[in-house]
Protein backbone atom coordinates (compact mmCIF):
# COMPACT_ATOMS: atom_id res chain seq x y z
CA UNK A 1 0.00 0.00 0.00
CA UNK A 2 1.62 3.36 -1.14
CA UNK A 3 -0.33 6.83 -0.20
CA UNK A 4 1.40 10.31 -0.60
CA UNK A 5 1.40 13.94 -1.28
CA UNK A 6 1.03 14.24 -5.47
CA UNK A 7 0.67 17.28 -7.46
CA UNK A 8 -2.37 19.34 -7.33
CA UNK A 9 -4.40 17.89 -10.12
CA UNK A 10 -3.44 14.40 -9.45
CA UNK A 11 -4.76 14.49 -5.97
CA UNK A 12 -3.63 12.12 -3.22
CA UNK A 13 -3.39 8.46 -4.58
CA UNK A 14 -2.89 5.09 -3.32
CA UNK A 15 -2.96 1.38 -4.81
CA UNK A 16 -3.90 -1.23 -3.01
CA UNK A 17 -2.94 -5.00 -4.03
CA UNK A 18 -6.71 -6.84 -3.14
CA UNK A 19 -6.15 -10.52 -2.77
CA UNK A 20 -9.07 -11.45 -4.89
CA UNK A 21 -9.89 -10.46 -8.74
CA UNK A 22 -12.47 -6.97 -8.21
CA UNK A 23 -14.21 -5.61 -10.64
CA UNK A 24 -14.71 -2.33 -9.53
CA UNK A 25 -17.92 -1.00 -12.29
CA UNK A 26 -19.76 -4.16 -10.89
CA UNK A 27 -19.16 -3.88 -7.59
CA UNK A 28 -19.33 -0.29 -7.12
CA UNK A 29 -22.63 0.03 -9.31
CA UNK A 30 -25.05 -0.69 -6.21
CA UNK A 31 -24.39 3.19 -5.65
CA UNK A 32 -25.42 4.46 -8.80
CA UNK A 33 -28.45 6.09 -8.58
CA UNK A 34 -30.11 6.21 -11.87
CA UNK A 35 -27.78 7.22 -15.29
CA UNK A 36 -26.80 10.58 -13.97
CA UNK A 37 -26.38 10.52 -10.95
CA UNK A 38 -24.70 13.58 -9.51
CA UNK A 39 -22.59 11.32 -6.60
CA UNK A 40 -21.59 8.65 -9.15
CA UNK A 41 -20.31 8.96 -12.39
CA UNK A 42 -17.92 6.01 -15.04
CA UNK A 43 -15.37 7.24 -17.40
CA UNK A 44 -14.38 6.11 -21.25
CA UNK A 45 -11.55 4.75 -18.88
CA UNK A 46 -13.50 2.32 -17.05
CA UNK A 47 -12.56 4.13 -13.83
CA UNK A 48 -15.44 5.11 -11.51
CA UNK A 49 -15.92 8.29 -10.39
CA UNK A 50 -17.64 9.11 -6.46
CA UNK A 51 -18.27 11.69 -4.12
CA UNK A 52 -19.03 11.24 -0.43
CA UNK A 53 -19.03 13.24 2.50
CA UNK A 54 -16.90 12.18 4.67
CA UNK A 55 -15.98 12.40 8.76
CA UNK A 56 -13.35 14.59 7.62
CA UNK A 57 -15.11 16.53 4.52
CA UNK A 58 -15.75 16.27 1.10
CA UNK A 59 -14.21 14.46 -1.34
CA UNK A 60 -14.04 12.89 -4.76
CA UNK A 61 -12.89 9.53 -5.70
CA UNK A 62 -11.58 8.34 -8.98
CA UNK A 63 -11.18 3.81 -8.62
CA UNK A 64 -9.35 1.66 -11.05
CA UNK A 65 -8.55 -1.97 -11.42
CA UNK A 66 -6.24 -3.64 -13.70
CA UNK A 67 -3.12 -5.80 -13.84
CA UNK A 68 -3.09 -10.10 -13.69
CA UNK A 69 -6.86 -10.73 -12.67
CA UNK A 70 -7.74 -6.91 -12.18
CA UNK A 71 -6.12 -7.22 -8.59
CA UNK A 72 -4.39 -3.82 -8.58
CA UNK A 73 -6.80 -1.15 -7.54
CA UNK A 74 -5.83 2.63 -7.47
CA UNK A 75 -7.87 5.51 -6.25
CA UNK A 76 -7.04 8.99 -6.82
CA UNK A 77 -9.06 11.09 -4.11
CA UNK A 78 -9.53 15.71 -4.30
CA UNK A 79 -10.67 17.36 -1.19
CA UNK A 80 -10.72 17.34 2.67
CA UNK A 81 -11.97 13.97 2.85
CA UNK A 82 -9.45 12.45 0.10
CA UNK A 83 -7.50 10.52 2.72
CA UNK A 84 -10.68 9.33 4.56
CA UNK A 85 -11.56 7.87 1.44
CA UNK A 86 -8.20 6.41 0.42
CA UNK A 87 -7.94 4.52 3.96
CA UNK A 88 -11.28 3.01 3.24
CA UNK A 89 -10.78 2.15 0.08
CA UNK A 90 -10.05 -1.48 0.32
CA UNK A 91 -13.30 -1.96 2.37
CA UNK A 92 -15.63 -0.12 -0.34
CA UNK A 93 -14.52 -2.72 -2.80
CA UNK A 94 -15.02 -5.84 -0.64
CA UNK A 95 -11.94 -6.00 1.76
CA UNK A 96 -14.20 -7.48 4.71
CA UNK A 97 -16.30 -9.55 2.31
CA UNK A 98 -15.77 -12.81 3.86
CA UNK A 99 -16.74 -15.97 1.15
CA UNK A 100 -17.15 -18.36 3.65
CA UNK A 101 -19.86 -20.48 3.39
CA UNK A 102 -20.86 -19.47 0.05
CA UNK A 103 -21.61 -22.81 -2.26
CA UNK A 104 -23.72 -22.00 -5.61
CA UNK A 105 -26.62 -24.98 -4.63
CA UNK A 106 -28.15 -24.31 -7.93
CA UNK A 107 -26.88 -24.31 -11.04
CA UNK A 108 -27.95 -20.90 -12.18
CA UNK A 109 -26.52 -19.09 -9.47
CA UNK A 110 -23.06 -21.10 -9.92
CA UNK A 111 -23.36 -19.52 -13.36
CA UNK A 112 -24.11 -15.98 -12.11
CA UNK A 113 -21.24 -16.70 -9.61
CA UNK A 114 -18.55 -17.51 -12.58
CA UNK A 115 -20.12 -14.80 -14.82
CA UNK A 116 -20.19 -12.02 -11.90
CA UNK A 117 -17.03 -13.27 -10.11
CA UNK A 118 -15.35 -9.80 -9.76
CA UNK A 119 -18.80 -8.76 -8.03
CA UNK A 120 -17.82 -7.93 -4.11
CA UNK A 121 -20.06 -6.73 -1.51
CA UNK A 122 -18.56 -3.54 -0.46
CA UNK A 123 -18.95 -1.17 2.43
CA UNK A 124 -19.11 2.24 2.50
CA UNK A 125 -19.31 3.28 6.58
CA UNK A 126 -21.87 6.54 5.53
CA UNK A 127 -25.00 5.41 6.73
CA UNK A 128 -27.20 8.47 5.85
CA UNK A 129 -25.44 8.68 2.40
CA UNK A 130 -27.49 5.58 1.66
CA UNK A 131 -30.60 6.22 3.87
CA UNK A 132 -31.48 9.23 1.82
CA UNK A 133 -31.61 7.75 -1.61
CA UNK A 134 -33.47 4.30 -0.22
CA UNK A 135 -36.33 6.60 1.48
CA UNK A 136 -36.55 8.61 -2.02
CA UNK A 137 -37.02 5.24 -3.49
CA UNK A 138 -39.40 3.77 -0.98
CA UNK A 139 -42.84 2.91 -3.14
CA UNK A 140 -42.13 4.75 -6.33
CA UNK A 141 -40.51 3.98 -9.57
CA UNK A 142 -36.81 4.54 -9.63
CA UNK A 143 -37.31 7.53 -12.61
CA UNK A 144 -39.31 9.47 -10.01
CA UNK A 145 -36.67 8.70 -7.11
CA UNK A 146 -33.80 9.40 -9.13
CA UNK A 147 -34.75 12.80 -10.03
CA UNK A 148 -35.30 13.37 -7.02
CA UNK A 149 -32.04 12.18 -5.86
CA UNK A 150 -30.73 14.81 -8.42
CA UNK A 151 -33.00 17.86 -7.42
CA UNK A 152 -31.63 17.65 -3.78
CA UNK A 153 -28.23 17.17 -4.40
CA UNK A 154 -28.13 19.92 -7.39
CA UNK A 155 -29.94 22.01 -4.60
CA UNK A 156 -28.38 21.11 -1.81
CA UNK A 157 -24.50 19.51 -2.20
CA UNK A 158 -22.03 21.30 -2.88
CA UNK A 159 -19.35 20.65 -6.11
CA UNK A 160 -17.54 17.93 -6.21
CA UNK A 161 -13.67 18.51 -5.39
CA UNK A 162 -10.82 18.23 -7.80
CA UNK A 163 -11.40 16.97 -11.57
CA UNK A 164 -14.44 15.43 -11.38
CA UNK A 165 -16.78 14.65 -14.15
CA UNK A 166 -18.93 18.21 -14.76
CA UNK A 167 -21.80 18.12 -12.49
CA UNK A 168 -20.75 15.70 -9.61
CA UNK A 169 -21.94 16.87 -6.53
CA UNK A 170 -20.94 16.05 -2.88
CA UNK A 171 -23.90 14.46 -0.18
CA UNK A 172 -25.25 17.26 1.72
CA UNK A 173 -24.37 17.36 5.70
CA UNK A 174 -27.00 16.36 8.05
CA UNK A 175 -28.01 20.36 8.85
CA UNK A 176 -28.70 21.05 5.33
CA UNK A 177 -31.16 17.92 5.55
CA UNK A 178 -32.63 18.90 8.35
CA UNK A 179 -33.18 22.39 7.21
CA UNK A 180 -34.42 21.91 3.56
CA UNK A 181 -37.64 23.96 3.34
CA UNK A 182 -41.21 22.53 2.53
CA UNK A 183 -41.17 23.91 -1.11
CA UNK A 184 -37.82 22.58 -2.34
CA UNK A 185 -39.14 18.74 -1.05
CA UNK A 186 -42.29 19.50 -3.22
CA UNK A 187 -40.17 20.88 -6.54
CA UNK A 188 -38.27 17.09 -5.15
CA UNK A 189 -41.25 15.28 -5.71
CA UNK A 190 -40.85 14.36 -2.35
CA UNK A 191 -44.65 13.71 -0.48
CA UNK A 192 -44.22 14.92 3.36
CA UNK A 193 -43.42 11.08 4.88
CA UNK A 194 -40.59 10.55 3.04
CA UNK A 195 -39.28 14.30 3.89
CA UNK A 196 -39.83 13.91 7.66
CA UNK A 197 -38.51 10.41 7.86
CA UNK A 198 -35.13 11.63 5.88
CA UNK A 199 -35.51 14.98 8.25
CA UNK A 200 -36.00 12.81 11.48
CA UNK A 201 -32.58 10.54 10.18
CA UNK A 202 -30.74 13.71 9.76
CA UNK A 203 -31.22 14.55 13.15
CA UNK A 204 -30.25 11.86 14.62
CA UNK A 205 -27.08 11.02 12.22
CA UNK A 206 -24.67 10.74 14.66
CA UNK A 207 -26.44 7.88 15.84
CA UNK A 208 -27.38 5.94 12.83
CA UNK A 209 -23.74 6.11 11.61
CA UNK A 210 -23.16 3.78 14.32
CA UNK A 211 -25.00 1.03 12.75
CA UNK A 212 -22.45 0.19 10.12
CA UNK A 213 -20.23 -1.21 12.84
CA UNK A 214 -22.77 -2.91 14.70
CA UNK A 215 -23.61 -6.47 14.10
CA UNK A 216 -26.40 -7.21 11.62
CA UNK A 217 -29.67 -7.71 14.07
CA UNK A 218 -28.57 -4.69 16.16
CA UNK A 219 -27.87 -2.64 13.02
CA UNK A 220 -31.63 -3.25 11.89
CA UNK A 221 -33.07 -3.00 14.98
CA UNK A 222 -31.24 0.61 15.36
CA UNK A 223 -32.47 1.74 11.76
CA UNK A 224 -36.16 0.61 12.07
CA UNK A 225 -36.43 2.47 15.11
CA UNK A 226 -36.53 5.42 13.38
CA UNK A 227 -40.71 6.10 12.20
CA UNK A 228 -40.02 5.29 8.55
CA UNK A 229 -37.27 2.83 7.94
CA UNK A 230 -38.92 -0.65 7.35
CA UNK A 231 -37.66 -4.03 6.31
CA UNK A 232 -36.66 -2.72 2.95
CA UNK A 233 -34.96 0.64 3.42
CA UNK A 234 -32.81 -1.13 6.38
CA UNK A 235 -31.66 -4.00 4.18
CA UNK A 236 -30.97 -1.57 1.57
CA UNK A 237 -28.96 0.80 3.97
CA UNK A 238 -26.90 -2.39 5.58
CA UNK A 239 -26.10 -3.75 1.85
CA UNK A 240 -24.19 0.13 1.19
CA UNK A 241 -23.40 1.12 4.34
CA UNK A 242 -22.71 -2.08 5.81
CA UNK A 243 -21.54 -4.95 2.97
CA UNK A 244 -23.85 -6.96 4.82
CA UNK A 245 -24.37 -10.19 2.07
CA UNK A 246 -26.94 -11.25 3.99
CA UNK A 247 -29.45 -8.10 4.32
CA UNK A 248 -32.37 -9.39 1.37
CA UNK A 249 -34.80 -6.53 0.18
CA UNK A 250 -37.88 -7.77 1.63
CA UNK A 251 -40.50 -5.98 0.41
CA UNK A 252 -39.26 -4.83 -2.75
CA UNK A 253 -41.67 -5.09 -6.12
CA UNK A 254 -39.53 -6.52 -8.40
CA UNK A 255 -37.09 -8.70 -6.48
CA UNK A 256 -39.17 -11.55 -5.49
CA UNK A 257 -39.91 -12.38 -9.16
CA UNK A 258 -36.92 -12.19 -10.54
CA UNK A 259 -35.62 -14.70 -7.23
CA UNK A 260 -38.83 -17.34 -8.16
CA UNK A 261 -38.29 -16.97 -11.67
CA UNK A 262 -34.70 -17.55 -11.37
CA UNK A 263 -34.45 -20.27 -8.86
CA UNK A 264 -37.60 -22.30 -9.55
CA UNK A 265 -39.42 -20.88 -12.87
CA UNK A 266 -42.09 -19.21 -10.89
CA UNK A 267 -43.43 -16.08 -9.49
CA UNK A 268 -43.41 -15.84 -5.63
CA UNK A 269 -43.94 -13.34 -2.77
CA UNK A 270 -41.62 -12.15 -0.07
CA UNK A 271 -42.34 -15.41 1.95
CA UNK A 272 -41.73 -17.84 -1.34
CA UNK A 273 -38.68 -15.60 -1.44
CA UNK A 274 -37.31 -16.27 2.05
CA UNK A 275 -37.66 -20.05 1.34
CA UNK A 276 -36.06 -20.16 -1.60
CA UNK A 277 -32.92 -18.00 -0.19
CA UNK A 278 -32.78 -19.86 2.78
CA UNK A 279 -30.13 -22.55 1.76
CA UNK A 280 -27.86 -19.16 0.96
CA UNK A 281 -27.86 -18.14 4.92
CA UNK A 282 -25.19 -15.64 5.56
CA UNK A 283 -25.29 -14.35 1.49
CA UNK A 284 -28.77 -13.90 0.71
CA UNK A 285 -28.16 -10.29 -0.42
CA UNK A 286 -25.44 -11.48 -2.65
CA UNK A 287 -27.86 -14.49 -4.83
CA UNK A 288 -30.10 -11.27 -4.99
CA UNK A 289 -27.53 -9.78 -6.29
CA UNK A 290 -25.90 -12.14 -8.59
CA UNK A 291 -30.16 -12.38 -9.94
CA UNK A 292 -30.61 -8.35 -10.25
CA UNK A 293 -27.39 -8.65 -12.45
CA UNK A 294 -28.02 -11.40 -14.41
CA UNK A 295 -30.87 -13.28 -13.61
CA UNK A 296 -34.13 -14.72 -15.31
CA UNK A 297 -37.26 -12.37 -15.60
CA UNK A 298 -41.05 -13.49 -15.63
CA UNK A 299 -42.41 -12.34 -18.69
CA UNK A 300 -44.24 -9.09 -17.98
CA UNK A 301 -47.89 -9.44 -18.10
CA UNK A 302 -49.55 -7.03 -15.81
CA UNK A 303 -49.70 -3.44 -15.32
CA UNK A 304 -46.02 -1.16 -14.63
CA UNK A 305 -45.87 0.93 -11.66
CA UNK A 306 -47.06 3.91 -12.27
CA UNK A 307 -45.01 7.33 -11.97
CA UNK A 308 -46.25 9.22 -9.50
CA UNK A 309 -45.39 12.83 -9.88
CA UNK A 310 -45.50 14.61 -6.64
CA UNK A 311 -45.02 17.85 -7.90
CA UNK A 312 -48.32 18.16 -9.47
CA UNK A 313 -50.06 17.84 -5.73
Amino acid sequence: MSQQAAPPDTGLRREWAAPFGVDVRLTLSVHRRGGVDPAYRADAAGAVWRTSLTPDGPGTLRLTAAGSGRRLVTGQAWGPGAAWLLDTLPAQVGAHDDLSGFAARHPVVGELALRYQGLRIGRTSRVLEALVPAVLEQKVVGREAHRAWRFLLGAHGSPAPGPAPAGMRVFPPPPVWARIPSWDWHRAGVEGVRARTIIAAAQVADRLEQASELDPAEADRRLRSLPGIGPWTSAEIRQRAAGDPDAVSVGDYHLPRAVGWTLAGRITDDAGMLELLAPYAGHRYRVARLIELGGRLPPRRGPRMPVRDYRAF
